[in-house]
């Protein structure tokens, strides 16, 4: 049934415009030359124009979320500090991105590039560094609500709106010279963990999740070195820290997902977000896992391409030995699938496609996989007998045709093709 599904298959893909690095001139945000809806550049010059006045000065106050920055140029010599926006009150919705897929990605832009980084360099191994700037830095990391902090630069802040696809956005920053906070309160999980210097920092980061504290405020307490034993101990910048707690909870979710009866039937759950399409389609069968992304013309990762742009990291029941090419993305779905699946106490084999198309005009961070992931499986999901009857559904979701998804997938193909025991009984 699969092959006639994709023998009648007639979909065609949007044209696609052949863009060039002189388009911006062309264009000058007033007709949409890149085929995106929105220009990214007016947007971040919108933002920008909005707090530059109230950041022009060598001192700046203002209610961090709380949130710290661990930068990775020059390792093991790197800067950390905190993040500071000229807003007093609560202001811990700009550093928790579990809360932000009911904003739109300029809300999300207006409020990050606010932030203010400050940098101090320091040894990563040099955690217990007594200066000021480092010591507020790390309680920062650990307080559980937002803390008014004063910050003295070395030079006025500068620098655009800063756009990673593994950490979120922020605005400008400076060396900084002084830094004074009031009194954080942390979280006691946290804190807790912190103090136990003769804890494993898996067993900390494992012990906190359990607790229903938040992701990122563990990836954030995580990053500046404040889990583990005592001498092993580091910062670690914080792109990398989100990926590590991201593997190092869907990893040990995912041992004991192997252990359970797998799931009756086919599903396909379905989530729209920023422009982003999202399915997850889990089947019957023993664990094993993929996420497939594809990048049309125009977007974040593919800004001058003149086609589709589709690449995949997977791994079967055995697990993986090497990084995933497509990198801190694929750790971020793997542990909301995992998620899902220790609810129910089922195991499946899981494929998750993600279409990204042109009006999402900027990266966010990866946390937009994970809670895009996460919310589309909190959706009522369709069930099916058959692969190929789950395989139609997926095809009248998506625009990319059926077959160039399986083409670009080890697990679909595996599914579809590979002849098991139970085949011949």
């Amino acid at each position: 049934m699969v092959q006639d599904i994709l023998r009648n298959q007639k979909k065609t893909l949007p044209s696609e415009k052949k863009t060039s690095t002189n388009m911006c001139l062309l264009c000058r945000g007033t007709k949409f030359l890149c085929g995106k809806s929105r220009c990214p550049v007016i947007v971040r010059y919108h933002s920008k124009t909005k707090v530059k006045p109230l950041i022009s000065t060598l001192r700046l106050g203002g209610a961090s979320p709380p949130s710290v920055f661990v930068g990775r140029i020059g390792y093991p010599k790197v800067s950390v500090g905190p993040m500071i926006p000229p807003v007093k009150g609560d202001t811990s919705v700009i550093d928790t991105p579990e809360l932000w897929l009911n904003k739109s990605i300029d809300d999300i832009v207006d409020f990050r590039s606010q932030l203010v980084r400050g940098k101090f360099k320091v040894d990563v191994f040099d955690v217990e560094n007594p200066h000021r700037v480092v010591e507020f830095t790390r309680e920062l990391a650990l307080s559980k609500n937002s803390v008014f902090a004063e910050a003295l630069f070395e030079k006025k802040p500068y620098g655009r709106v800063a756009f990673y696809d593994e950490i979120q956005p922020h605005g400008p920053s400076a060396p900084i010279r002084m830094l004074d906070i009031t009194n954080p309160k942390y979280d006691h999980h946290i804190e807790k963990a912190f103090y136990d210097t003769d804890l494993k920092s898996k067993d900390a980061v494992l012990d906190i999740y359990k607790s229903g504290v938040r992701v990122s405020k563990i990836q954030r307490a995580f990053s500046v070195g404040a889990f583990g034993v005592n001498k092993y101990r580091r910062f670690v910048p914080t792109r990398w820290s989100i990926t590590a707690v991201d593997s190092l909870i869907g990893k040990e979710l995912m041992k004991k997902t192997k252990q359970y009866p797998s799931i009756n039937e086919y599903r396909v759950y379905y989530h729209n977000q920023f422009d982003n399409r999202w399915v997850i389609l889990m089947t019957p069968t023993e664990w094993q896992y993929e996420l497939i992304e594809a990048w049309y013309p125009n977007t974040t990762w593919n800004p001058y391409g003149s086609s589709i742009s589709i690449f995949n990291s997977y791994e079967f029941y055995d697990g993986r030995t090497t990084y995933a090419e497509i990198g801190g993305c694929y750790y971020a779905a793997r542990l909301a699938v995992n998620e899902l699946l220790n609810e129910e106490g089922r195991q499946a084999g899981v494929v998750v496609l993600r279409e990204a198309h042109p009006g999402y005009i900027m990266p966010i961070g990866v946390w937009n996989v994970r809670e895009s992931v996460r919310r589309g499986l909190k959706q009522k999901y369709n069930k099916f007998d058959a692969l190929s009857e789950a395989l139609l559904q997926v095809s009248d979701i998506m625009d990319i045709p059926l077959q160039r998804w399986i083409r670009n997938s080890a697990v679909l193909k595996n599914q579809l093709y590979q002849r098991r025991i139970e085949d011949f009984l």
